[in-house]
């Protein structure tokens, strides 16, 4: 009888991820994370190190440090793993995260990865002045009503959207400012459990980042990004890509549109990938999982130690 094999998947968390600390063990121990923090200190020319070790948090969390921090921290612990002889079947990002997923499966290095970051990040906070807006995550509403609210909400060019489908009753709005305060205000009468209003810089993952397009569009044109061994399960469309022109499309598709995270992880579960990890700090895409497929466990590894004991 010939059984279908076991597959690993490593998860790499977003935005809201961060922590003051973080990383600062990889750079004590690690020949890498010494040889990262110091490239990432000159691409970036800010001191990323001082902030994601010492912070302050109000500094860590803005969009331009956040997101070069995790991506440096969990690409290091990525590539530790793979050089300590540890082997995946895919990868899968959430967000920003997808960044770090395809670095550590070789679409393109880790230089490359943190100026196509810190484009990003830079383009996201400037779409953010032009076109202000906010998130709000609501829990307890399921997808297609939550649709349906935001459409009744939306009132021409202010708008609001689903932004970040994370589980089947946990999704993430985006929109204008008013349209969100008002989702928020009336969310329990609508049927929500609970709303939370997120503190991020923009309405990300909606058209109101349509002006950061133009920027990422222009570096990743300029960048060479090979195809890929490993799959990526993209926030897009859920599905599996190696090519180098789909990785492409998909990340430039990511700024505006929603993170199918929930059918990602299904997807993925049909595809027979019963081994998860998440790649970097917090316990965020562990905290979902456990809500999208119950009777499978993912690890973490955001230490040094973590990593020591990763497989044992």
């Amino acid at each position: 009888m010939v059984t279908d094999k076991i597959k690993t998947a490593w998860l790499f968390p977003g935005q809201a991820s961060q922590v003051v600390g973080m990383g600062k063990d990889l750079f004590r121990n690690t020949d890498i994370g010494k040889k990262y923090y110091n490239a990432a200190n000159e691409i970036l020319n800010f001191d990323i190190k001082s902030i994601s070790f010492d912070g302050p948090d109000s500094e860590l969390k803005k969009t331009k440090y956040t997101q070069p921090a995790i991506y440096i921290v969990s690409t290091i612990i990525g590539k530790i793993l793979l050089d300590n002889g540890h082997k995946i079947d895919g990868v899968a990002g959430h967000s920003l995260g997808e960044y770090s997923a395809l670095t550590v499966a070789n679409a393109f290095n880790f230089e490359i990865g943190l100026n196509l970051v810190k484009i990003r990040s830079e383009s996201m906070h400037k779409a953010g002045k032009i076109r202000p807006g906010k998130m709000a995550a609501i829990i307890g509403i399921p997808s297609n009503d939550i649709e349906d609210i935001c459409l009744k909400y939306s009132q021409g060019e202010d708008l609001a959207v689903a932004a970040n489908y994370n589980t089947k009753n946990q999704i993430v709005i985006s929109g204008s400012g008013q349209i969100i305060d008002k989702i928020v205000k009336n969310a329990k009468s609508l049927g929500a459990k609970l709303a939370i209003p997120l503190n991020v810089s923009g309405a990300f993952h909606s058209p109101l980042m349509s002006s950061a397009r133009q920027a990422l569009a222009n570096e990743l044109n300029s960048i060479d990004i090979l195809d890929i061994n490993i799959p990526l399960y993209t926030n897009i469309d859920a599905k599996p890509i190696t090519k180098s022109e789909d990785i492409k499309n998909s990340l430039l598709r990511q700024l505006e549109n929603p993170v199918q995270w929930f059918k990602l992880i299904n997807n993925m579960v049909i595809d027979n990938f019963t081994n998860f990890s998440e790649i970097g700090p917090g316990k965020v895409l562990q905290n979902l999982n456990r809500k999208i497929t119950p009777s499978i466990s993912t690890n973490g590894v955001q230490s040094f130690d973590d990593i020591q004991n990763y497989g044992i």
